[in-house]
């Protein structure tokens, strides 16, 4: 019998390899399904134990454990913290989790506890051996956390003081810093944030730090040696064209101020205040120039200067003002760009005027009445400082203005065509005769006057004067070389006393003037007259007449009369007036 040959050595090698294999391949079938029935059973629940502040949310589906949280956290996730301070005054502070910006997110929150399918052997390792106490994911709203500090520092801490640096009419005055005290806004969000799900204890323990004032000792001293203190130390001067506007500090001392910007003390100013200081110094309206004038102050006349309009931008004022002020002595002075408008009458024309001394006064008196108070008083107060230039001509109308209500007159007694009646401004009169008088004894020249119809007997007779707007006006002309100045005095009248106004011109006296008065003649009577009219004043008769009044000039001092002038004036009777219809005859008897 024969022997099967054997088989070659290479043959016998590869039919070892493929058994290996095989043995290999009937392992992993083995292992494979068990690591897939792991994976299957897993699904998408988290790992067993996994914990989140004490609640269990292990081996649920993700959904499952967002609520397991909320209902474990409802009460926590709300409740109030208390904020003491580690060495502070005992105080607390509540704070809710709300009010400090803090959120707890549920869903990132589980997403971290590696929920969801996976074929990773370590997520499936750690699904069956146990998951992890999870850390919650916590939302801050910084906004809101900062409120908060705010809130804890202003109960707990002690604000710090900036040092400042103030300006006044005696010089340059500081406040000196002060440390304050508060928490590190890092160190109590940590604590806020650690305490946020602590079931146990919601006492936040804080320290206070230090807290540096933002302008220190150095920045004080850096603004009062490098501004306050040469800003106090001389005036500047800014100039306008030809005009120089000098400021002195005690002047600008409440238009400066340093501010607070960066961690240092900074220059600014009041705008408002600054141009207010330098529209002052020029025109009321600084577009408009305003002339020179003379008024009388503290019983004599005093030159008012001139003020020239000045158009300039607010801005560039501010702007070179602060530049100035900062600047070395011998440097304090520049000049704004401007359009500068000089005043028609200047200083030096009103000086010219010599307006020296009081060359004429006339008082008059009149009896008590509420509307001549109110309407001399009016018209003495609008007289009151004006100013005849030599050759002008000064009218009383012109002056005074409409006797309206809005002019300030009110309804009194007029006379018109011989008869009483009440119109607005009654009783101005009084002024226009104390104003004539004024001017007949200053040596004016008479232009227009006239006088009453009827003779007053408070007036001085033939020396009075009427007025009535738009067809009577007083008026005269200065002729002498020098201005005259009037001006008024007022006393009003009262149940028991009369009243009194005074004009009184100031000048450089040219004249003195005396005067003659005619006795009364050409006498005419005066007849009775009835009025019917809800106005009418019953008077009684007088007889009309005609006087002569002369003026006599002399030089100061002198008995020579250097020229003279004769007023004639004629008076008409003052009819008797009875108030009612006149009565009615008698009807004759019949004869016979």
């Amino acid at each position: 019998m024969s022997k099967a040959p054997k088989a070659p050595k290479q043959k016998r090698e590869r039919a070892g390899g493929l058994l290996v294999l095989g043995v290999i391949a009937v392992l992993a079938l083995l292992v494979g399904g068990g690591w897939a029935a792991a994976y299957y059973a897993a699904g998408e629940e988290l790992p067993r134990g996994a914990e989140v502040a004490g609640v269990d949310v292990g081996s649920r589906l993700p959904d499952q454990a967002v609520r397991a949280m909320r209902r474990g956290l409802a009460d926590v996730a709300g409740a109030p913290f208390t904020v003491a301070a580690d060495g502070g005054t005992g105080q607390t502070v509540r704070v809710t989790p709300q009010e400090a910006g803090l959120t707890l997110d549920y869903e990132a929150t589980i997403e971290q506890a590696g929920g969801g399918t996976s074929w990773d052997p370590r997520r499936l390792w750690e699904h069956y051996t146990g998951g992890d106490e999870l850390d919650p994911v916590v939302e801050v709203d910084e906004d809101k956390l900062a409120a908060v500090v705010d809130k804890v520092n202003a109960r707990l801490g002690t604000p710090p003081v900036d040092g400042a640096v103030s300006f006044t009419d005696q010089g340059v005055a500081r406040t000196e810093p002060v440390t304050g005290q508060g928490v590190d806004p890092a160190e109590l969000r940590d604590a806020l944030l650690a305490a946020y799900l602590d079931t146990e204890d919601r006492t936040v323990e804080v320290t206070l730090h230090e807290v540096q004032p933002d302008i220190d000792s150095a920045d004080v001293q850096a603004a009062v040696d490098g501004f306050a203190n040469p800003a106090m130390a001389s005036p500047v001067t800014l100039t306008f064209g030809t005009s120089p506007v000098q400021l002195s500090p005690q002047e600008y001392a409440d238009v400066l101020s340093l501010a607070p910007e960066g961690g240092a003390l900074v220059p600014t100013l009041d705008s408002g205040k600054l141009q207010a200081l330098v529209s002052s110094k020029l025109a009321a309206d600084a577009s408009a120039p305003v002339d020179a004038t003379v008024q009388l102050v503290d019983g004599k006349p005093k030159v008012i200067p001139a003020k020239p309009g000045v158009t300039y931008a607010p801005a560039d004022v501010e702007r070179i003002f602060l530049d100035l002020v900062a600047r070395p002595e011998g440097q304090r002075q520049l000049e704004v760009p401007a359009t500068v408008a000089e005043p028609e009458f200047t200083t030096k024309d009103a000086r010219a005027l010599r307006i020296k001394r009081k060359i004429s006064s006339f008082t008059t008196y009149f009896p008590y009445a509420e509307y001549r108070n109110v309407n001399i008083g009016r018209a003495a107060e609008l007289l009151d400082g004006t100013l005849v230039k030599p050759g002008e001509t000064f009218s009383y109308n012109d002056t005074i203005g409409e006797r309206t209500e809005a002019n300030g007159f009110v309804p009194g007694w007029t006379i018109q065509n011989g008869v009483f009646k009440e119109d607005l401004g009654g009783g101005v009169s009084q002024l226009a005769t104390t104003t004539y008088n004024a001017g007949f004894f200053g040596g004016m020249t008479d232009v227009e006057h006239k006088a009453h119809s009827l003779y007053i007997d408070r007036y001085p007779v033939g020396r009075e004067a009427t007025v009535a707007w738009g067809s009577v006006d007083l008026r005269f002309r200065n002729d002498t070389p020098y201005g005259v100045l009037i001006t008024t005095r007022f006393t009003p009248s009262t149940g028991s006393s009369q009243g009194a106004v005074t004009v009184e011109l100031w000048s450089t006296k040219v004249w003195d003037i005396t005067t003659t008065t005619s006795p009364r003649y050409n006498f005419t009577d005066y007849t009775t007259r009835y009025n019917t009219d809800e106005s009418c004043q019953a008077t009684s008769g007088a007889q009309g007449f005609t006087v002569d009044v002369v003026r006599n000039f002399h030089k100061p001092g002198s008995d020579v009369v250097e020229k003279s002038e004769t007023i004639t004036t004629t008076y008409i009777p003052t009819d008797t007036v009875i108030c009612g219809p006149p009565p009615k005859k008698k009807q004759p008897r019949p004869v016979g």
